[in-house]
């Protein structure tokens, strides 16, 4: 049964699903990192939200880990490429929590709009300072938005019902989605131009990091307030101060710090903002959603390997796992074939889907393919790091689709070259569900792979085949199955045999000593 560790306060049904599901969860919260590092290594999966603080350090330690599950969207607090280097999924939640977050962004800006909170302190201390709290209206206002995605989109949908005129700046919001959202597509700096209101709603990245400092704040409208629900690390602190002690902008509400818990600002103990320790997702409602979710996405993967919202692996249902599985099979075959023939560095793969194969979710084939083409050379590779290695390794992956079969309804051809060859190898599946070898190198052949296999590139030329059998019969190899095919009469062929134990490499080089033998390789699958 797969084991999976909850280090962080989690919904109690998360841990009822996990049981459902037929995996056993453990709940420990408030591990320190050396505490971490000690058992960790023990689990499959590690359940966290945004307290847990998964580092190399203690993926160093994870020697069992498969999945990571963020209950919520960001993870700035997992070292994703070093889980990535080792093989972790790593997922989140993205949707669970976009309605609370993007509702508490609404009320901080009319916090803000209203100075709600100091008005607040004011007459509870026994003032009457109508006059002081003198707010300003968001109807006909222009909000702009940093960050159109899951939660910035909601946030446009309810400012438009408040009649607020919308900008997003987004690079990946496409013409067609502004039009459906009602919002006005803008680069950054017409954003910052137009904006009486702005609020933050992307991920921290390289792109995003400080993305709000003294030079984009010299751009905006004097006045303008600023919202910020999303990351502490998107705004240069001191900068926003400046400004905010300048009178350039009018206020600011801020619900995220760079460090957390923020037990110091410099925007503490000042009218002109609002503070929320870290409120967006901070419902009954949303907890239960993100705890309930992933704890329902880490299950299926560890129990059926369907992934969803995984940041370093293609998705994949369920339903999408049983329909491809016969292809993954295909896929492994084809990539581990191409793999062991490849003996010099390898410089790019490519990979073709004809027909069936054509229609279907190949992202993860595609990375089943590249795991078992690099697996001759890494020990370490699998279907999350394998793309990433071929990256850093500058291995160029092209992939297409031909919808149209050609000789075959579905067919998948794997293409790797080399710093000497280029050479190609393609398969489809027989009575829907059973691998078949159909062409290696240009040349048709059939064959259904084994565990052990006997590779020979070889010149057809009479007395190859009763060779081949002598040298086998005298070694006391017996042959399964031998499949034959060539370019032409005379000239190359290849014979494939799969034999029922490991070849020696002694037999090997008796193999390769038979007249018109050109290469011989034994094969394992």
């Amino acid at each position: 049964m797969p084991r999976v560790l909850i280090s962080d306060a989690l919904s109690p049904r998360a841990v009822e699903i996990f049981a459902e599901r037929g995996v056993d969860a453990d709940v420990m919260t408030g591990l320190s990192p050396d505490e971490l590092k000690k058992i960790i290594g023990k689990y499959d999966g590690l359940a966290i939200r945004s307290a847990t603080k998964v580092t190399k350090a203690v993926l160093e330690h994870a020697k069992n880990l498969k999945v990571i599950g963020r209950a919520g969207i960001g993870v700035d607090n997992v070292d994703v490429p070093a889980a990535t280097q080792r093989g972790i999924v790593v997922m989140n939640t993205p949707f669970g929590n976009s309605i609370t977050t993007a509702e508490h962004a609404i009320a901080l800006m009319f916090a803000l709009a209203r100075q709600i909170p100091a008005a607040d302190r004011s007459t509870q201390a026994g003032k009457w300072e109508k006059s002081r709290f003198m707010g300003v209206e968001v109807t006909g206002k222009v909000l702009g938005i940093i960050g159109c995605g899951n939660i910035g989109s909601i946030v446009a949908d309810r400012a438009i019902g408040l009649k607020m005129k919308v900008l997003a700046y987004d690079p990946f919001l496409s013409a067609e989605r502004a039009v459906a959202l009602g919002v006005e597509k803008v680069e950054l700096n017409e954003l910052l131009a137009r904006a009486d209101f702005i609020t933050l709603h992307t991920p921290l990245t390289d792109a995003t990091r400080n993305i709000i400092d003294a030079k984009a704040l010299a751009r905006t409208k004097k006045g303008v307030r600023i919202v910020n629900c999303a990351r502490g690390g998107l705004i240069v602190e001191e900068d926003l101060k400046a400004a905010l002690d300048s009178g350039h902008v009018a206020g600011a509400a801020i619900d995220v710090f760079p460090v957390e818990p923020a037990k110091e600002s410099p925007f503490f103990g000042r009218d002109d903002v609002v503070a929320t320790p870290h409120l967006g997702a901070a419902t009954t409602e949303a907890q239960e959603n993100v705890a309930l979710q992933i704890a329902e996405q880490m299950s299926d993967y560890l129990t059926t390997g369907a992934v969803v919202n995984a940041l370093n692996m293609p998705s994949l249902t369920a339903e999408e796992a049983v329909r491809l599985k016969p292809y993954m099979m295909l896929a492994a075959q084809l990539g581990s074939f191409a793999g062991q023939l490849t003996t010099y560095e390898l410089k790019g793969v490519e990979i073709a889907y004809e027909g069936h194969a054509a229609e279907l979710n190949v992202k993860p084939l595609t990375a089943i393919i590249l795991t078992a083409i690099l697996a001759p050379q890494l020990d370490t590779v699998n279907m999350v790091n394998a793309p990433v290695i071929c990256r850093e390794r500058d291995i160029r992956v092209s992939e297409t689709r031909m919808p149209s079969p050609s000789n075959y309804q579905t067919l998948i051809r794997v293409t790797v070259a080399s710093e000497r060859h280029k050479r190609g190898v393609a398969g489809t599946l027989f009575g829907g569900d059973k691998p078949r070898i159909v062409e290696i190198e240009g040349i048709a052949m059939e064959a259904e792979l084994g565990e052990h296999m006997l590779f020979v590139r070889n010149k057809d030329k009479p007395g190859f085949i009763g060779n081949l059998g002598r040298t086998m019969g005298e070694a006391g190899i017996n042959i399964a199955t031998l499949h034959l095919g060539r370019a032409a009469p005379g000239q190359d062929a290849i014979c494939l045999v799969q034999v029922d134990q490991e070849l020696s490499d002694d037999i090997l080089e008796c193999v390769r000593a038979l007249p018109n033998v050109v290469q011989a390789r034994a094969m394992k699958f």
